[in-house]
Parts: C-alpha cells; sequence; structure tokens
C-alpha cells in the first residue's frame, strides 16, 4: 500500500460523506484514480466522515475501512450521527462549518435523508456521488427522468408521514443533485448506467486500488456463497430463500456463505443448521475478501451489487462469477411492484457473470 496515495491531486478540499464500508470503499476508488501517485501533489485534501449506523457489523466494517483510508493519508472523522435522539442536531451542527467551505462533496448514498439533509447547506461547486451498490443505478435513472428520489424497494408504495415531512429537504437535496452553470456532479460507479442525466459525468469505477493493493487471491477447488438483505428488506420471503440457498449450496459444492451485513442472525443461525454452509461475517466489503483470498473458484450470489463489482476486483483470476434469477414467486406481497423489473435489470446487464435459472422451491 502506498502510504498517501488517496490524497494527492484533491485540492481543493473535498469532503465525503459515507454510510457503509462500501460507500467508503468507493471513495478509496474514486480518490485513487482522481490521484494514483503521491508525488503530483503535498498535502491531503479529502476529510472522510463517517456517519456512523447503530448496526455492530455495519459498525466494525466501517472501522475497519477507516482505519485503511488513513493508511492512504486521507482524514477520518467518525460522527456518531445516531446515537441518540440528539445526535442529529450535534454531528449536522458540527459539520456545518467544514460543509460551508467545502468545494467539492462526495457522497455515497444521495437517498440518504441524512446526507439530504447536509445537501441542502453546502454551496459546494462539484458534488460527487460514488457507487452505494445497485441503488446507483435506480439513482441515475430518477435523476434523467425528473422523478422523486425513492430507493427502488420502496417505490411504488404511499409515501408515509415521515416521507411528507422531510419532502421539501429531499425537493431541495433532488435540486442540488442537478448539474447547473453553478455546480458540477459527476457519478463514479462500476454499475451499468443506460441513461445518463443531461450534464452529468459518468466516471467508470474498475477497482484499480483494490487490485493494486491487495491479492492476487490463492483460489480454492470448490464454491463459494453471497448472502444478500433481500429477505430483511421485505423483498423476498424468508423460507423461499432459504430453501433457494440450500438447494444451491447442494447443486454446485458450495462450502461457504458470505453473510451480507444487514442479514439476522436468526436467518444465518437457521440456514446454517439446515444447509450445514459455514457462515462468515467478512470484516471487509467482499471485494477485498475475495481479493485477499483464499476465494472459491465459483462464487455464487442472487441479484446484488456483487455480480458486477466482484468480475471487476477478480479480473485476471480463474474465479467464476455465476447469478441466480429471482423466481416471481418468491418476493413477498408487500415487495414493491418494482422490484422484479429491477432485480432482473441487475442480472442482465451483469458484465462476465454464469447466469444461472431461479431454482426451484417447494
Amino acid at each position: 500500500m502506498s502510504p498517501h496515495a488517496g490524497t494527492a491531486g484533491l485540492t481543493p478540499h473535498t469532503l465525503a460523506f459515507v454510510e457503509s464500508p462500501v460507500q467508503l470503499l468507493n471513495v478509496l476508488e474514486w480518490a485513487h484514480l482522481r490521484a494514483p501517485r503521491a508525488e503530483e501533489a503535498p498535502g491531503g485534501g479529502l476529510t472522510l466522515v463517517v456517519l456512523s449506523p447503530t448496526d455492530p457489523m455495519t459498525r466494525g466494517q466501517l472501522r475497519r475501512m477507516a482505519d485503511l483510508a488513513r493508511d492512504e493519508g486521507h482524514t477520518v472523522r467518525w460522527e456518531e450521527a445516531r446515537g441518540g435522539p440528539a445526535a442529529p442536531f450535534q454531528t449536522i451542527g458540527g459539520l456545518t462549518g467544514l460543509l460551508r467551505k467545502a468545494d467539492r462533496i462526495v457522497m455515497g448514498d444521495p437517498f440518504s435523508r441524512y446526507v439530504q439533509l447536509l445537501l441542502t447547506i453546502t454551496k459546494a461547486r462539484e458534488l460527487v456521488v460514488v457507487d452505494d451498490g445497485t441503488a446507483t443505478m435506480e439513482f441515475v435513472a430518477q435523476l434523467a427522468s425528473g422523478e422523486r428520489l425513492v430507493r427502488w424497494h420502496r417505490k411504488g408504495g404511499r409515501p408515509g408521514p415521515r416521507d411528507l415531512i422531510f419532502a421539501p429537504v429531499s425537493s431541495v437535496a433532488r435540486r442540488r443533485l442537478t448539474p447547473s452553470t453553478r455546480r458540477t456532479v459527476e457519478v463514479f460507479s462500476s454499475m451499468p448506467i443506460e441513461t445518463t442525466p443531461e450534464g452529468v459525468t459518468i466516471t467508470a469505477n474498475a477497482f484499480a486500488w483494490t487490485r493494486a493493493t491487495f491479492g492476487p487471491p490463492r483460489i480454492t477447488k470448490g464454491a463459494d456463497m453471497v448472502g444478500t438483505s433481500l429477505v430483511e428488506t421485505g423483498v423476498v420471503d424468508n423460507d423461499r430463500y432459504l430453501e433457494a440457498v440450500a438447494t444451491l449450496a447442494k447443486t454446485h459444492g458450495a462450502t461457504r456463505y458470505f453473510a451480507h451485513r444487514r442479514e439476522s442472525t436468526e436467518k444465518l443461525h437457521r440456514l446454517a443448521v439446515d444447509t450445514g454452509l459455514e457462515i462468515v461475517r467478512p470484516d471487509l466489503p467482499l471485494e477485498l475478501i475475495a481479493r485477499r483470498g483464499p476465494i472459491g473458484r465459483t462464487i455464487l450470489s442472487f441479484p446484488s451489487t456483487v455480480v458486477h463489482t466482484l468480475p471487476l476486483a477478480l479480473v485476471g483470476t480463474e474465479v467464476r462469477v455465476a447469478v441466480c434469477d429471482i423466481d416471481p414467486a418468491w418476493l413477498t406481497e408487500n415487495a414493491s411492484p418494482r422490484a422484479q423489473g429491477f432485480l432482473s435489470g441487475v442480472t442482465g446487464t451483469a458484465r462476465d457473470v454464469h447466469r444461472l435459472s431461479a431454482v426451484t422451491v417447494a
């Protein structure tokens, strides 16, 4: 790892906001692409603000990623943004000065109410959205069509009371994220972007920092499986999901299951008992785990971000990524009408993956 490689060339001052390990990883990838050589400019220009969630697994991964960011020479500011009723006011109050001084804002989740509120304060002339997984695809599509910003798994439902109260803030944030003569907008993404909003710059994320920093991995003969939070977000039925995992593991000889950070302990315990899979709770984003190795020769996944990112992180290796479609019968009655089409699009647009048919479950 090259000390301070990420800080070069980032002046004017850049302020980045992240709420997940993957967002932090993609900020590091963006900074690496902006300034791959430390000798280009002295000093650091990136302050990375972690708006910490309460989930223990996410917090653990974020702390590990924050250490990697410091190793790259970035300034990291950890905010207990959800540490009680007064925490949001204290966090926003403490960040107001930085927000008003920053020339560039980098964010990982434009759908986040926290980020949208912060956007109403800043006067930065450059805004950058880095990947927050497949949600980036939906963000770009909504920006291009002029729609309000709504996460794909909630789209189609009626706005709740909190949505209505927050609507004016969300509207201002959306205007901030629309390019103008006073503001540029860049999207840094490994996702397939089909429609580019007018004036938005799209920059490809090829995971160059990940490949330069980790690996190549040792590859095992077996198969590994990647977990998903589709049950936790209310999209897929729990029992159908567990049956599908069991069938896939048996068919392909999978031995390990890399849990998504949002998967519930109860679901994972049942999965381990029913399938015999070794449950692995990664301490870093899966792109880094896979790049470090050891990793199976085949990686099995349902439609998710990793079907786009893992082939990039593992380019040049012999690892094959295989994605299993979601059967419409697995969806819950509360799933958004948009869910099936979106998930099919995630799979259909993935490059360099092997596509599996949906497994049959009772």
